[in-house]
């Protein structure tokens, strides 16, 4: 009897009978339920019964399983017998009914039946097969399978099965409208036909009959670019349909029995992928390395199930009772597995050799970028086949792409098969061989993402042991690297090394049990005791060392150029590699360990040879640490304090930026715990560290971090606080270095930021004000009297007051004599001569010519001195104007500026082939001191209440023919007195020859030093400014030797400076034509003018500094580019507006007028850079419209406006009426 359908329960034998029938006619049946017994049939009754014939064959049946019982015997072992009998038998069903499931307070609901679930393990999803929608881009003259796949919406699983049907029906027409639609898929309208199929050896010429007509056509897009919308899914459709198609064949078998499928395949895809025309060539290619990814996976199919039919064959083999026959079937199908292996592999070998192995160095790089990563997927594909050396090596070839993005899709391809510990064996001939290129990638690429990538690669190499210790070293070198992306993405290569030393290192003093011998028992509080820890520094310290270099006993820095101001310095290589291993180095959150274990006193010896070998001993021993190693744990300290204030600001706020009393709560807990431990740990480290000015100048710094405010708000006394700046004013007087000067300096003006303790701090201010200035006075009052006087010490004693000026205000100071009774005591007349005077008597003596070291560094810290006192001056005067508060006196800055010009004209122009430092500098602090007091004329004062006078009006209107009138001197009301007109004084002539003869010369040490050649003088300025005569050294060096030599360290940091010496000059002189402090040579301003702007020399100065802009780089030509920009108006600050506005026809512009720097005004677009007048139309034909953005200078054989109108009231970069403007793009500054 045969069983019965188990969906469908059939309680009587008849489906017609009436008791099953309902009224409605319909047969009544009952749902499948949850734990249906397939070997039980339903009832009326609910009973189960056994199934008549469960364990009885089926008669059709018995043919296919088990032909007689001997045969049964021969094929299946009796393992396999016991398990169908087992299958076979009926459950056993319990005696005992179910528990009852206990009652809840459930709503009601209708039971429904539920298909049954898989052990409550979801099922893994398929993959979803590519769709492509219909689209309006696809259904224009698309027929074939290019309309039924991207057209109809159909899946490509789907297309693909239908077109192997039609294959098998005629193999001829299937396989045209296949090459058609790869001609479509090229954006190719053109078609081949059955003839053209028919006759393969034909198919080249077929195609270069299309290339031409293609051609013809001049089409520039092709779908595999395409940005049109429509096309973003075009790429993964298209190749998902051939890889659907491969493994679709493979499944029907016709993969095997009919070869001529793939041979013509191939053969219409790899003579297009060699044709000359991108749009084939490349969309033949994708499809060629699509086909050989499909085979791959058909190959790696037969792989398995060969290894798995084998393997099933040798189990068979080893059973006591060997069935033969079972064993020959399984050996047939082993052997079919392996012809349709080797079918396989002719295809796979087949394409390779035709599409990979000449497109991998295809001149479209997209293409070698798709080769790359096919050949990747490949290898992970079927590693038994593509993962050996002669495959690899194709990886390796294109390391040295020319092309970036090539760079790092090999490096992206090679870091997935490094991630296995499997695959070691199979790399490590190709990583033997191409190393030396990874570790030349990761230091000297061209491109920043690929030397992140290849560091990130060389992570996992050394993770499998194939870096040599060499290599590890030169790749944590890079953790002082100038990028900080590098620096970042080898902190954690970096920070294994020092794990690889921490954990050697434990070895040495006998393992874990050894160390914590040696430690004892750790107190959470005592930062002072040794610790295991300690370990892990001396191991940073250790490799950071190594990877600086070992030969260096302190910072190595560059030479530092003459600077007018005190600039803060950037952070050296040690702060920013202490930065980057702060994040990835353990133990460093607690930055008080660190700073324990540098207190730590470990010069202290033992009492015998006993002691010395104790677990304690050897420990302290191993921590002690060097003077080197020292400065670098200092500076990781510095780092870790930053870094957990840092993590205490982000505790605040959660991720979605939200506060809350508790987050805030434990940041200001954070806070408070780091400012008391910094406040004690200082004034230990000044005075362990004070003494080296290297490792001072890193304690001063921690100084910064410490926030006062909290500090004050736990109740520290101020005793505490007036300790600490005893030891900062300590190192501030004691020592000569620049940068403890520096950064003492910065710490005395951190502590004045905190009001309330401002008191303290003035005090020890004032303190360090009388003493440095004592100091000057007997220095100079020893010098003039002949006594013992070192020119060193004076040098000292000026730097250290320039750079007290530089963050107090030193007016009063500099401006006080000596008492009279001071004077006498002493002895000695100078020494009643104020601070002021007496700097300026250091400029302006015999110093300068000196050529000693500390003569120039002595006049040198004058120069800055003064310059801060006439700054504190300005800024006082400003205050004043604004305040309208009197004026008692003013300053006088003329015998400041005739010491600054005696320095550059007494020094010898051509006394060295470099630029004098002591020029330059002076140069700068020269115009600097005009440009300062230039910018008096912006200072707008308070408003009053007085009206102004009839006779002095303040407005002016726009004439009816909208062109300005030339403006003529009188007073007008002032913005700021006329009493302080004099301050404003133009550069003289002689000046003006001098700064711009230092400026050439800075052009031209730059160009000598980068081999560059500078523009010819215009002719215009011969007559007013000219160049000083080179030196035959410098003439001969143009053309010296070693110009194939390469470039050595010495010789790229003169190039640093020089390009740093020419910017700082020129930024000076723009800044001075900015503010129109350069006067008409041929026209000296009046005596009772001399606050008039004149822009006429404005121009010839701007011309000249314009002159070699595109000539010495980028850096140059960005700080000159600032002469493009509007220039300010003299009264007041340029408002930002819009780049044009337009006024109503027959509107007039009013103009406020302001005192005498206003007196002067260009007509039309004339105007200079100094006079910052909005003019209206030129001519009169704009009726009113004006720009308000910048106007236009052009310039006799420059090319380049400066100003943005020109022509008839346009807005913009354009000359008048015709004329183009040349302009490139590097020169070209935004508003």
């Amino acid at each position: 009897m045969e069983l019965s359908d188990q969906a469908t329960p059939q309680p009587s034998s008849s489906p017609n009978h009436a008791t099953d029938r309902r009224k409605s006619g319909r047969v009544k049946q009952k749902p499948v339920l949850f734990q249906s017994d397939p070997n039980v049939i339903g009832s009326v009754s609910g009973k189960r019964k056994r199934a008549a014939g469960v364990n009885q064959p089926d008669p059709d049946d018995s043919d296919s399983e088990e032909s007689s019982p001997d045969e049964s015997d021969g094929d299946a072992d009796e393992e396999e017998l016991k398990e169908k009998r087992r299958k076979g038998r009926p459950r056993k069903t319990s005696a005992k009914p179910a528990p009852k499931k206990p009652k809840t307070n459930q709503p009601k609901t209708t039971t429904l039946p539920v298909r049954p679930a898989t052990n409550g393990v979801k099922k893994p999803s398929k993959p979803r097969q590519p769709r492509a929608r219909p689209s309006a881009a696809f259904a224009e003259d698309s027929t074939g399978l290019f309309a039924e796949i991207f057209s109809q919406g159909h899946t490509v699983d789907a297309v693909a099965a239908e077109w192997i049907t039609r294959y098998d029906q005629h193999n001829a027409n299937a396989m045209c409208e296949l090459v058609n639609f790869v001609l479509k898929c090229t954006g190719c309208n053109l078609e081949v036909d059955v003839h053209d199929i028919e006759d393969p050896d034909n198919a080249t010429s077929k195609l270069d009959d299309l290339k031409d007509e293609y051609e013809a056509q001049k089409i520039t897009d092709y779908p595999l670019l395409s940005k049109t919308k429509g096309y973003s899914n075009f790429r993964p459709i298209m190749t998902g349909f051939f890889h659907s198609l491969i493994t679709t064949a493979h499944a029907a078998g016709i993969l095997y029995s009919d070869l001529a499928l793939i041979e013509n395949i191939e053969i219409w895809v790899t003579s297009m992928s060699s044709s000359a025309i991108r749009p084939f060539r490349h969309t033949a290619t994708v499809i060629g390395l699509t086909m050989e990814s499909a085979l791959c996976t058909v190959f790696a199919e037969l792989a398995d199930s060969i290894a798995k039919t084998a393997r099933q064959k040798e189990g068979e083999l080893k059973k006591k009772k060997v069935n033969k026959q079972r064993v020959a079937s399984l050996q047939e199908k082993v052997d079919e597995g392996k012809r349709k292996s080797d079918l396989v592999d002719t295809m796979l070998e087949t394409i390779f050799s035709a599409v990979y192995a000449n497109r991998y160095r295809d001149v479209d790089p997209k293409i070698r970028i798709d080769c790359v990563t096919a050949l990747g997927t490949w290898i992970a594909t079927a590693p038994d086949k593509f993962f050996v050396s002669n495959y690899l090596r194709y990886l390796g070839w294109v390391l040295s792409d020319i092309s970036a993005p090539s760079r790092a899709e090999v490096i992206k391809q090679l870091s997935k098969l490094y991630k296995s510990k499997d695959d070691v064996a199979r790399l490590r001939a190709f990583t033997e061989k191409f190393r030396p290129r990874f570790i030349e990638m990761a230091s000297q690429d061209a491109e920043l993402n690929v030397r992140v990538a290849a560091i990130e690669m060389l992570d996992l190499i050394r993770e499998q042991g194939l870096l040599e210790p060499t290599d590890i070293d030169q790749i944590a070198r890079l953790i002082f690297d100038t990028t900080p992306r590098i620096r970042k993405a080898v902190a954690g290569f970096f920070a294994e090394n020092v794990n690889d030393l921490y954990e050697s290192t434990i070895e040495e003093l006998g393992g874990e049990e050894g160390v914590a011998e040696a430690v004892g028992e750790e107190e959470p509080d005592d930062f002072d005791e040794p610790r295991k820890s300690w370990l892990m520094f001396k191991s940073l310290a250790e490799t950071m060392k190594f990877a600086a270099g070992e030969d260096e006993d302190g910072e190595p820095t560059l030479p530092q150029s003459t600077e007018t101001l005190i600039g803060s310095e950037a952070d050296s290589r040690y702060v920013l590699a202490a930065k980057a291993v702060c994040q990835s180095v353990p133990n460093l959150e607690d930055w008080e360990i660190l700073a324990g274990y540098l207190l730590y006193d470990s010069s202290s010896t033992v009492s015998n040879a006993q002691e010395a070998q104790s677990p304690e001993s050897l420990f302290k021993a191993r921590c002690r640490l060097g003077d080197y190693e020292e400065m670098l744990l200092l500076e990781v300290l510095n780092a870790a304090v930053k870094n957990r204030l840092l993590e205490a600001s982000e505790t605040e706020t959660d991720k979605k930026g939200r506060k809350s009393k508790a987050r805030v709560d434990e940041a200001q807990e954070i806070q408070e715990r780091v400012a008391l431990h910094l406040a004690q740990f200082l004034p230990r480290l000044l005075r362990k560290f004070g003494a080296n000015p290297t490792t001072a100048a890193i304690v001063l710094r921690l100084e910064h971090l410490l926030n006062l405010d909290i500090f004050e708000e736990l109740r520290q006394d101020s005793t505490t606080f007036a300790a600490l700046l005893d030891d900062i004013n300590k190192q501030f007087l004691t020592h000569v270095n620049q940068d403890v000067l520096t950064e003492a300096s910065n710490a005395i003006l951190h502590a004045r930021s905190f009001g309330n303790l401002e008191e303290v701090t003035e005090g020890k201010l004032q303190k360090l004000w009388s003493e440095t200035i004592n100091a000057l006075r007997t220095l100079v009052s020893r010098k003039e009297s002949g006594r013992g006087f070192a020119i060193s010490d004076l040098s000292n004693t000026v730097s250290r007051i320039a750079n007290l000026a530089s963050i107090s205000d030193c007016v009063s100071i500099f401006e006080t004599e000596a008492r009279s009774s001071s004077s006498s005591k002493k002895g000695a007349s100078g020494t009643s001569k104020s601070p002021a005077e007496i700097l300026t008597h250091i400029i302006s003596d015999d110093y300068a010519n000196e050529d000693r070291g500390s003569s120039h560094e002595l006049v040198t810290a004058s120069i800055k001195a003064l310059t801060f006192y006439n700054m504190w001056l300005v800024r006082s005067l400003r205050t004043s104007l604004e305040t309208n508060t009197p004026i008692s006196t003013l300053p006088d800055p003329t015998p400041f500026a005739s010491a600054l010009l005696s320095v550059m004209q007494s020094r010898p122009p051509s006394s060295s082939s470099r630029i004098d430092t002591l020029r330059l500098a002076a140069a700068g602090a020269y115009l600097d001191l005009h440009t300062l007091y230039a910018s008096l004329r912006h200072v707008t004062p308070k408003a009053t209440t007085s009206k102004p006078s009839p006779s002095k009006p303040t407005t002016t209107t726009t004439p009816p023919n909208n062109k300005p009138t030339k403006r003529t001197h009188h007073h007008q009301p002032t913005t700021i007195p006329d009493t302080l007109h004099a301050l404003i004084r133009p550069i003289p002539p002689r000046a003006q020859t001098t700064l711009l003869s230092i400026f050439a010369k800075a052009e031209k040490d730059f160009a000598k030093c980068s081999r560059r050649k500078l523009e010819p003088a215009p002719s215009s300025t011969t007559d007013n400014v000219h160049s000083e005569p080179e030196s035959e050294d410098e003439s001969d060096d143009e053309d010296s030797d070693d110009e194939d030599e390469e470039v050595d360290e010495k010789k790229k940091t003169q190039l640093l400076l020089a390009e740093k010496r020419l910017c700082e000059v020129a930024g000076k002189v723009v800044l001075a034509v900015l503010a129109a402090v350069f006067p008409d040579s041929n026209n000296p301003p009046d005596a009772h003018d001399t606050n008039t702007p004149h822009p006429d020399n404005n121009k010839i100065v701007k011309t000249r500094v314009l002159s070699n802009r595109t000539r010495l780089g980028g850096n140059f030509a960005a700080v000159v580019a600032f002469l493009d920009e509007p220039a300010l108006p003299p009264h007041q600050p340029q408002p930002k507006k819009p780049k044009s506005k337009r006024m109503p026809k027959g509107g007039k512009k009013v103009v406020e007028l302001s005192s005498g720097d206003e007196d002067e005004e260009e007509e039309g677009g004339e105007g200079g850079e100094g006079d910052g007048e909005e003019e209206g139309e030129e001519g009169g034909g704009g009726e009113g419209e004006l720009a308000d953005d910048r106007i236009e200078e052009v310039e006799d054989g420059d090319g380049v406006g400066v100003g943005g109108r020109a022509g008839r009231g346009e807005v913009g970069g354009r000359r008048g009426q015709g004329m183009e403007l040349e302009m490139e793009e590097d020169e070209i500054m935004g508003d």
